[in-house]
């Protein structure tokens, strides 16, 4: 219930707050966490990310002061954070399918999207299982590349990810780092998720450093002691991991309901043969005890 009081009073000062500009770090101060964590945790469990559902609130409340008032349309926009009449107008009709002034017009249909509120709800059809480790810092090497998580599209490291390990296997890199790693042919590897920063972050594809050193035309990636919440997909078959699936409740079940909040380090998806055609990944994300927990 806690988690619960948190966030619902975090949407109270979101709420209250639509007509002027919304501190972010003093939301997230709210629900106890951190800034980054509480966006993320707000994008997977409503499926939209914070910022998107604070401009469909003003939009929402726009149209309704339009309807219910003589209010000009600059001092709309203004009121709902817009520098320009003109950039108001492109966000209400992308939103509404109509320009500002048409919506005292009789009989105009428009979007209301209703204030969000947070409530438990009892499922219990699929368990999670989860172990915590304190891990000895260790040292990684491979390619990376950087991911883009524009809030205007949650699935795109969903689809970027995917691509760079097509590419990685088709121009030969995956063969390469296999060997470097002394690896047999089809010895699994490692994705690592680290430097969040704003809209993007940095993915590598790679292996443990061999103790001969950084192999010639790779990168090193340092990893420090940590402890980590860390969450399996169970055994599948080739292509059918489910990987997906394991990342969305790990942020939009398993952290709202716990008592440990993300670190902001180096997150892990740890892919095991595990025999007769059987694979297993781990994630690993790096995790502290939330502050009173």
């Amino acid at each position: 219930m806690n988690w619960l009081n948190r966030m619902n009073n975090a949407m109270e000062y979101v709420e209250t707050h639509l007509s002027e500009e919304i501190d972010f770090d003093q939301v997230a101060q709210i629900a106890c966490c951190s800034t980054y964590h509480f966006q993320r945790m707000f994008s997977f469990i409503t499926s939209v990310p914070l910022s998107e559902y604070i401009r469909r609130r003003r939009l929402t409340l726009a149209a309704f002061d339009l309807q219910q008032s003589d209010t000009k349309v600059i001092d709309t926009a203004l009121k709902y954070g817009y520098e320009s009449p003109e950039a108001f107008s492109r966000a209400f009709k992308k939103m509404h399918g109509v320009m500002p002034i048409s919506a005292r017009e009789k009989g105009i249909a428009l979007k209301a999207y209703p204030r969000l509120s947070f409530h438990i709800s009892i499922r219990g059809d699929v368990e999670m299982n989860y172990k915590i480790e304190e891990k000895q810092g260790f040292d990684m090497f491979g390619v990376s590349t950087v991911i883009n998580t524009d809030e205007d599209h949650l699935e795109q490291p969903f689809v970027e990810i995917p691509n760079f390990w097509s590419q990685c296997v088709s121009d030969g890199t995956v063969d390469r780092i296999r060997a470097a790693a002394g690896l047999g042919e089809n010895g699994q590897i490692h994705g690592v998720l680290y430097n969040h920063q704003n809209q993007k972050f940095s993915y590598m594809i790679g292996y443990f450093l061999p103790q001969s050193g950084l192999p010639q035309g790779f990168e090193k990636l340092q990893i420090p002691p940590q402890t980590y919440a860390i969450f399996s997909t169970g055994l599948f078959l080739d292509g059918e991991s489910g990987i997906h699936e394991l990342w969305r409740r790990i942020w939009g079940e398993w952290f709202p309901s716990s008592n440990y909040e993300f670190a902001n380090g180096h997150e892990f998806e740890m892919t095991y043969d595990r025999g007769n055609n059987l694979y297993e990944i781990e994630v690993w994300i790096p995790v502290v005890k939330k502050p009173g927990a």
